[in-house]
C-alpha cells in the first residue's frame, strides 16, 4: 500500500473582499472584541503534560495582570457569541488560555468555567485562513455536524469539537471490551473517506479527526469527525483527499479490510454518496455560491492544481477535468462527478 506525505507547510491564503462578504451574508463575519494578535503578548509559556505524562504539544500562556484585565472580559464574550446570540451569561470565567506552537493556525485554546456548577467547555482561536474557511463551510454543508464558528479580519474563532482523538482512539483500543462495535466503526471510516474525497479535504490523519462515540439503547454508534480543516483543496495529489492512503491511519484501514468484503464497501460508498447529494442539493444555492468564490480566489499553488486535474481527469477516466482553469473549477467537477449531479 502506498502512504502519503506531505512534505511542505501549506501557506496563509488571504481572505479576500468576495470570502469577506459571503461570512457576512451568512452570520459568520461578526465583530469580536479582540484579534487572534492581541493574544501573543503572553510573558511566558509552560510545557503542558497529558494525563499519561507526556508532552501534549500545548503551553500555558502567562500573560501580565493587565493583559488579563483585557482579555477575559473580551474572551467570554466571544464565547457568548460563538454559543448563542452573544446574549449575558452570568457566572462564566476564564479558567486557563493554552497555545499551540505546532501546526498551520498556531492556535489559542480558551478553557471557560462556569462558577455555578464548574462545568466547562473550550474553544479556539486561531489565524484566519481563507483555504480553512472554506474547509469549514464545505464541512457544515457536507457532513452530518454543524459547524460554528465567527471570522473577523486575521481572526477565526471556533468551537470545541468532542471526541476521542483518532490517534488516541488507536492506543488505547482494546478488542477484549466487548461494548467496541468492529464493523460499525470500520463502516464509519469508509464513509468518513468518502467524504473527505468528494469534498477534497486533505491531510486526515489520525491525530486530525476524533471518533465521536454514542451510547445508543443496546449498542456503541460511531462518528468519525474532521478537526482540522487547513488542507480544503490545497494538495497536488488526489491520494492525499483520501484518508485510506495515510499509514497514520493503518489500523482503520485493516480494520475495514478484515471485516467487510469490498462489495461491501461499495455499498458503504453509494450510501455516503447518497447522502451527500441529499445535502447539496438542500443547501445547493449556499454551496454554489461559496464554489463560485473560491473559483476566483487562489487557495493552492498553480503546479499543484495542474497536476490534481491530471490526476482526477486519469482516475476518473475523464478529460474535462483537464479544462478546469483553477482549484474551484477542480472542486465543483469533482463534486458533480462523484455525486453523479
Amino acid at each position: 500500500m502506498q502512504y502519503n506525505n506531505i512534505e511542505y507547510k501549506k501557506p496563509f491564503f488571504k481572505i479576500g473582499d468576495e470570502l469577506t462578504k459571503y461570512l457576512v451574508n451568512y452570520s459568520r463575519g461578526i465583530e469580536i472584541p479582540l484579534q487572534y494578535d492581541d493574544l501573543l503578548r503572553f510573558t511566558n509559556l509552560i510545557p503542558l503534560q497529558d494525563k499519561n505524562g507526556n508532552d501534549s504539544l500545548w503551553s500555558a500562556a502567562i500573560y501580565s495582570p493587565n493583559d488579563l484585565d483585557f482579555l477575559y472580559p473580551g474572551l467570554v464574550e466571544m464565547y457568548r457569541v460563538l454559543i448563542s446570540d452573544g446574549s449575558k451569561i452570568d457566572h462564566l470565567i476564564v479558567s486557563s488560555i493554552d497555545y499551540c506552537k505546532y501546526g498551520n493556525s498556531k492556535p489559542f485554546r480558551i478553557k471557560i468555567l462556569n462558577q455555578l456548577n464548574d462545568n466547562y467547555d473550550y474553544y479556539y482561536i486561531k489565524r484566519a485562513d481563507a483555504s480553512r474557511i472554506y474547509g469549514l463551510e464545505l464541512e457544515h454543508y457536507f457532513s452530518p455536524n454543524k459547524i460554528h464558528y465567527i471570522c473577523y479580519k486575521n481572526t477565526i474563532v471556533e468551537e470545541h469539537i468532542i471526541g476521542i482523538p483518532g490517534d488516541q482512539f488507536i492506543k488505547e483500543f482494546d478488542e477484549k471490551k466487548p461494548e467496541i462495535n468492529l464493523v460499525r466503526l470500520a463502516k464509519e471510516f469508509v464513509k468518513f473517506n468518502e467524504r473527505c474525497f468528494v469534498r477534497l479535504l486533505g491531510d486526515m490523519r489520525a491525530y486530525n479527526f476524533v471518533i465521536v462515540v454514542t451510547q445508543d439503547f443496546d449498542q456503541i454508534q460511531y462518528r468519525i469527525r474532521a478537526i482540522d480543516f487547513d488542507q480544503q483543496s490545497y494538495e497536488g495529489r488526489y491520494k492525499i483527499y483520501l484518508p485510506q492512503f495515510y499509514k497514520d491511519n493503518i489500523f482503520y484501514v485493516k480494520l475495514a479490510q478484515t471485516l467487510m468484503k469490498a462489495e461491501t464497501a461499495e455499498q458503504y460508498f453509494i450510501e455516503e454518496q447518497s447522502l451527500l447529494k441529499k445535502r447539496y442539493l438542500s443547501h445547493k444555492y449556499q454551496i454554489d455560491y461559496l464554489i463560485d468564490i473560491i473559483k476566483n480566489d487562489t487557495i493552492a499553488p498553480l503546479n499543484y492544481e495542474q497536476n490534481l486535474k491530471t490526476e482526477l481527469a486519469k482516475f476518473y477516466k475523464l478529460p474535462s477535468f483537464n479544462e478546469c482553469k483553477n482549484m474551484g473549477e477542480i472542486l465543483e467537477l469533482n463534486i458533480k462527478t462523484r455525486l453523479q449531479l
